[in-house]
């Protein structure tokens, strides 16, 4: 069957990246240059994938809120590291209600600040600890090589916010949220594998002690970071005031963790899953997971089995769908199924109606199988739970087949040109990263230890590190 995507997935990655999203209508530009527009069928999948980070975030402990979007300037100054990392990519709104203000207001880049200015009036004890607050908002960061998903000047997205009693609280929340909720997410939902490690100092959050990352291995080799978690150490408490007592009368501040993952997943989706026919959709975040397509009209009876198909894959749990739309051509409906990824379609027809049978089709493969009618939800089941599986070994297999050890840093950029990712000793590259000399396009994407653990510090020994080209 001919492709729905004109662009060659590997001669025009960029290009076959903006068809999918084009043509499976999962988003657009804004009228302001850097905005997105999520389309239904991109809203859709991303409400999936909210609503399992959701779940992992509240098994976490977290509670959700919401804080403004508008932040006074002055907040942000009160962190210098912050505010000096976060200035280039500052909205600022200077005039509002057709007056000039007297303080400009910043929309939201991030909200450390505005929620350390409420956590230092919330906390006064021991007893008010560990605080922990997450929220699903939208942030603005002034984009100027907007790509849709990837980097947009507005996008959606949740961060959560913590404050604890002891500086080794905070640490193990920060990894709890990093290995139990994003990790355990992407894996088992998104089926993406992801590379974890401790951001290099040239890499860390503006004002975090530590940053922890998430990578994916794109299908182009390429990283994109997929979710950050920081600790804040007291740097923000200092800066507000945020203090407690102590159960033995004396006053401490606090210590933090913030934590965030936003819509860039959904071009890991896409990047990952896709082929040269659109999206791949792994069944645990596809909207619909099953679509009875009618090929062609038969008796009534026909529609009435189909219906009851149908009712019987919702009562199951399964998300369902039909397509009777017979006046557009079958081919191109077909088309238009695979392009948006639907794990399985089930096709009915005259000659499967008289044989009572449905034709199984499954997008991650391709392959095709003959099921009765009365076998089909109990076979879909199965199947949702192998492509799921095979969908996530594709991937891993992927990730694995891109690292490469390097022994010195111009092997690693030879690596990194070649579209695959360098290991290498961070000793090695550490004055290069530093001062800016790693390459053209090049970035140190996480460290970790040589048995693969999670630092505690950038400066331990014995570090490896991870370098690549990056969205």
């Amino acid at each position: 069957m001919k492709s729905g995507i004109s662009a060659n997935r590997k001669d025009d990655f960029p290009g076959w990246y903006q068809e999918v999203i084009a043509k499976a209508e999962l988003a657009d530009n804004g009228p302001v240059r850097g905005t997105m527009i999520i389309r239904p069928n991109g809203f859709a999948i991303w409400e999936l994938v909210r609503d399992e980070l959701d779940r992992k975030i509240r098994e976490a402990g977290a509670r959700n809120c919401y804080f403004p979007m508008f932040i006074p300037q002055a907040f942000l100054s009160r962190e210098a590291e912050h505010v000096e990392g976060f200035s280039p990519e500052l909205a600022v709104v200077t005039i509002a209600g057709g007056a000039v203000l007297e303080e400009p207001i910043v929309v939201r880049p991030t909200s450390e600040t505005v929620i350390n200015s409420s956590f230092s009036k919330w906390i006064q004890s021991y007893r008010d600890l560990p605080m922990l607050l997450n929220q699903w908002a939208n942030v603005v960061r002034w984009e100027m090589r907007p790509r849709l998903f990837l980097r947009t000047t507005e996008f959606l997205w949740q961060e959560g916010h913590t404050a604890h009693a002891t500086k080794e609280d905070a640490s193990k929340y920060a990894r709890m949220i990093h290995e139990d909720v994003y990790q355990r997410v992407y894996h088992d939902s998104l089926a993406i594998p992801t590379i974890g490690g401790l951001k290099s100092d040239m890499e860390r959050f503006a004002g975090a002690v530590s940053s922890y990352s998430l990578e994916g291995v794109m299908g182009d080799g390429k990283a994109l970071q997929m979710a950050t978690t920081h600790e804040l150490g007291q740097n923000f408490a200092k800066a507000f005031e945020t203090t407690f007592s102590t159960s033995q009368g004396t006053t401490e501040y606090v210590w933090q963790t913030s934590w965030g993952a936003s819509t860039r997943l959904m071009g890991a989706i896409i990047m990952v899953h896709g082929d040269q026919n659109g999206l791949r959709l792994p069944p645990a975040i596809a909207p619909t997971q099953v679509m009875c397509v009618v090929v062609r009209q038969g008796e009534s009876a026909l529609m009435e089995t189909v219906n009851a198909v149908y009712e019987k894959m919702i009562a199951s749990g399964i998300r369902c769908a039909v397509d009777s739309d017979i006046n557009v051509p079958y081919g191109r409906r077909s088309i238009g199924h695979e392009i948006n990824g639907i794990p399985i379609r089930l096709e009915f027809g005259p000659r499967e109606f008289e044989n009572g049978v449905a034709t199984i089709i499954r997008r991650d493969t391709g392959a095709r199988e003959e099921c009765r009618f009365d076998d089909l939800i109990a076979r879909c089941k199965v199947l949702l739970d192998t492509i799921q599986k095979q969908l996530f070994d594709e991937a891993h297999q992927l990730m694995r087949g891109s690292l490469e050890n390097a022994s010195s840093l111009d092997e690693a950029r030879e690596i990194a040109s070649q579209g695959r990712w360098a290991e290498i000793d961070f000793d090695l590259i550490r004055d290069a990263e530093k001062y800016g000399k790693l390459g053209s396009g090049l970035s140190t994407r996480n460290l970790h230890r040589s048995d693969g653990s999670l630092p505690l510090s950038t400066s331990e020994s014995g570090l490896r590190a991870y370098v690549a080209k990056a969205y």
